[in-house]
């Protein structure tokens, strides 16, 4: 009979607990968790705070009792691990209720303490209306201070998941919201061109987005904050950090184990650390991007949660390996839904990888059933054989279930050919014949092929306004009176065949409309008679985005 401690009773520890009873009826299992709580929904905190999870019970996925009772696991929550003694293989306890100082030895051990909120070194940051966002007890906090108060203002510090999220929530339970973000975007795994959909969503429902901006200092003046940005000032009721999180490893590092620069636990595919009887899992360990191979930090649930698994699959003899993530993740935003997976183009730039992408603009659903509504997609795929490496999708429906699609394209290796001829499922309420994903494929097989040669928004204004190219406009005459691009004659795509003769095969053709569906079967037309001719990925739609919406 062995016996197993593990370190952190949330989402990897929870997780490696419970597999360890199911392969194993007789070790000793013991969690120690610091917080009141074991086994919680930190994902649905936000949810909570806006009233759409009405009773904070609903968060506890398990407790104490109920891992006692149906696992036989001892956990003793309110029980903060000081240290690991490797060479003893023990750990010192401290019970936080009695004070009590302990030792529990162990045959093997599972590190998975999570991360910690980022708190600034920034003046005022300790203010009682300053909140963080990591526990049930934060949210409960956030939630009584709101719901006595009657706060009016709140500005959220960070725009990634947690400060979006709480963003929908406080303007649900009827503040006034503000994002102060430091880089140029929110939602930092999506890239500029797909974060500027959300920028105009999120001021459509009324959140302020202070962008390129940074926190230096928060003042309290007439039970107020006052937040001096780098670029001016801000007055909120209450401010909430969601700047971001970091490894909790301290006990990894003075226990000798190997980290990264960041402080992440680095283990094998095993999940096992530089010390063979201890394994580590969740937010706190590096792991392997699955299209990368580079080592990266990903505080996701679902990660934290294979990774727990496979930490007890090896503990208990099966040879298991934790092959890499690839980031998947879907966030609510409001009526809105962003997901994505894989690399996206900043990753894929930074590397040197030799990629191209497509932006696509499809309906979630066959359109003449009613309520279809927009997904906006973008892929990155390798140039020379269309394998799928990214893909990035915001929209009102739809949007993860086809993510999901790409994140089991890109895990099982596929291209261009693989996405095209996948057979999904079809009713007019929920799809078209032709899914997006399958279009995703087309556009891409006809780029490879040389069907289709593209540029895309970042290209426009630099193409030479000299008569050396012809920018051509194939909407309609409606259409550009609505908005166009400068120097861009317009031909709609209706007229292009009996106005051809307008146009002088000399010079390349650089063909836009609004979403890029119309400037590609220009295209096709075009290079069928002898131009070199391309089309705007994305369309007018995306192009005017990126300038209204950084």
């Amino acid at each position: 009979m062995k016996k197993i401690l593990i370190v952190g009773g949330v989402a990897g520890g929870a997780s490696a607990a419970a597999r360890l009873r199911r392969l194993d009826e007789h070790s000793e299992i013991i969690i120690f968790e610091r917080g009141e709580h074991v086994s919680f929904a930190n994902c649905g905190i936000p949810y909570y705070i806006g009233g759409v999870i009405k009773d904070k019970e609903d968060l506890l996925l398990q407790t104490p009792e109920g891992f006692r009772r149906r696992f036989n696991i001892d956990v003793r929550t309110l029980s903060e691990v000081l240290s690991i003694n490797p060479e003893q293989k023990n750990v010192t306890v401290k019970n936080l209720v009695s004070g009590e100082i302990y030792c529990e030895t162990y045959d093997k051990l599972i590190l998975s303490p999570g991360a910690e909120p980022i708190r600034p070194p920034v003046s005022g940051i300790d203010s009682p209306y300053v909140f963080s966002i990591r526990t049930i007890a934060d949210a409960a906090a956030i939630k009584s201070h709101v719901e006595k108060f009657r706060p009016k203002t709140a500005a959220i510090v960070g725009g990634g998941f947690i400060g979006v999220e709480m963003a929908e929530n406080l303007s649900a339970a009827g503040l006034d919201v503000h994002i102060i973000e430091l880089s140029e975007q929110v939602i930092a795994p999506l890239d500029i061109d797909m974060a500027c959909d959300i920028h105009r969503y999120l001021r459509q429902r009324g959140v302020s987005l202070h962008l390129k901006n940074g926190l230096q200092k928060i003042e309290e003046q007439n039970g107020r904050l006052r937040l001096t940005l780098t670029n001016g000032a801000l007055e909120a009721d209450i401010a909430v950090l969601a700047i971001g999180v970091k490894p909790e490893s301290g006990l990894a590092k003075e226990a000798g184990l190997e980290l990264n620069s960041r402080g992440g636990i680095i283990t094998d595919k095993h999940m096992r650390t530089s010390n063979p009887d201890i394994y580590a899992a969740g937010d706190a360990t590096e792991a392997t991007d699955f299209v990368t191979g580079q080592p990266v930090m990903v505080p996701l649930a679902g990660p934290a949660n294979k990774q727990g698994r496979i930490a007890a699959d090896n503990i208990c003899g099966a040879a298991l390996e934790y092959n890499g993530t690839q980031g998947s993740f879907a966030i609510k935003i409001f009526g809105m839904t962003a997901a994505a997976t894989g690399v996206n183009e900043k990753i894929a730039k930074r590397l040197n990888l030799d990629y191209d992408k497509i932006f696509l603009w499809l309906q979630n659903h066959a359109a003449y059933y009613p309520d279809a509504k927009p997904i906006s997609i973008k892929v990155i795929f390798e140039k020379q054989t269309g394998k799928i490496l990214g893909a990035q999708l915001f929209g009102f429906g739809g949007a993860d279930k086809r993510c999901d699609v790409f994140a089991t394209a890109i895990r099982a290796g596929m291209n261009a050919s693989g996405l095209s001829q996948l057979e999904l499922c079809y009713a007019p309420p929920y799809s078209s014949a032709k899914d997006p994903v399958n279009m995703a494929g087309f556009v891409i097989e006809n780029i490879l092929a040389g069907r289709l040669a593209q540029f895309h928004w970042h290209d426009v204004d630099a193409l030479p306004r000299d008569g050396s190219v012809i920018l051509l406009d194939v909407r309609t005459a409606r259409e550009t009176a609505n908005g166009c691009i400068g120097g861009f004659i317009n031909i709609p795509l209706d007229d292009l065949r009996g106005r051809i003769g307008e146009l002088d095969k000399t010079k390349p053709v650089y063909a836009h409309c609004q979403i890029g569906l119309r400037s590609y079967i220009a295209v096709r037309i075009l290079m069928q008679n002898g131009f070199e001719a391309y089309s705007l990925s994305g369309g007018y739609r995306l192009y005017e985005a990126m300038k209204k919406n950084n």
